[in-house]
């Protein structure tokens, strides 16, 4: 049962990964093991025999669910995110939106009486100016064409892979949602896509962003686990900031496709789903008092 409770964890991480809106971490976050997630990744790297062995067979469950969930999303996704991508932007602050008060309610008790507006607005700012300079604005996007890569192409992906990580593992903006930014997610998910069909042309560019999430990972684990340990406070106001930052791209998302659309407005915003993605993020919730109530 606790092997499948896991695997269904990071299903629901990959899902979150896969998509610009919230990210894996903060999936994490909503379902009570982000705490056990990040002194997991810190204690593979640690001397001590039983813990690194602890450890490990924790992520490895988490990452056999994980793996399945982004393959799935990798093969829908990369079908419908540019024909249906009103729909697909309004689910993502549908997320972002429903996941913002959930957050404030879980860390209420580190939250309460301290006001970091600072700390917030920075988080905020982060995202806002990263979409305003990034490469990829005004529409044009990266081409990354695998059968003519050069070093620009690989170190702009190598680090575009890093932050994005850090984003995927930190509760806030997702990874995805950096890779929209950066005009990187429709072609790192077509190129996951068909590598998945077997087509090895697009094995370099996937082994380039495999080097960068693995750096990332190595360099930024440590730091979140001593900021989230001796600055609490101040590291979700930090995820908050984030999570309200990353609504203004999750709105110039069909600014960065292949064929730029007008970014979403009133008339293309969709309500429903807008309400769907809000359902998942609460149902997420509802499970994990679920199983924090049965493991009493």
């Amino acid at each position: 049962m606790k092997i499948l409770l896991d695997m269904i964890r990071g299903f629901c991480m990959a899902l979150a990964d896969s998509v610009p809106g919230v990210s894996g971490g903060t999936i994490a976050f909503l379902m009570g093991f982000y705490d056990k997630f990040i002194n997991s990744l810190n204690n593979v790297m640690s001397k001590q025999r039983g813990k690194r062995k602890e450890a490990a067979i924790f992520l490895v469950k988490i990452l056999c669910g994980w793996a399945i969930g982004f393959i799935l999303s990798a093969l829908i996704l990369g079908n419908i995110f540019e024909t249906h991508i009103y729909s697909i932007s309004s689910l993502f602050l549908g997320f972002i939106i429903f996941a913002i008060p959930i957050i404030i309610k879980e860390e209420k008790d580190s939250l309460k009486g301290k006001f970091n507006s600072i700390f917030m607005l920075l988080g905020i700012s982060i995202v806002v100016v990263i979409a305003l300079i990034n490469p990829a604005s005004g529409g044009e996007g990266i081409k990354v064409d695998v059968s003519n890569l050069n070093l620009g192409i690989v170190l702009y992906v190598f680090v575009a892979a890093m932050v994005a990580i850090c984003s995927m593992v930190l509760p806030g903006i997702s990874g995805s949602t950096l890779l929209l930014i950066f005009g990187l997610y429709m072609p790192i998910m077509s190129a996951i896509k068909e590598f998945l069909h077997l087509n090895f042309a697009y094995f370099p560019i996937l082994v380039v962003f495999g080097f960068g999430i693995i750096t990332g990972i190595l360099t930024t684990i440590k730091l979140i686990k001593k900021s989230l340990e001796k600055y609490r406070s101040q590291t979700i106001y930090l995820i908050l900031g984030l999570m309200i930052g990353s609504i203004y791209p999750v709105i110039l998302g069909p600014t960065t496709l292949e064929v730029p659309q007008p970014a979403l407005g009133i008339q293309t915003f969709s309500i429903l789903f807008f309400l769907i993605g809000g359902a998942i993020i609460f149902g997420m919730q509802k499970f994990k008092e679920m199983v924090e109530k049965n493991s009493k």
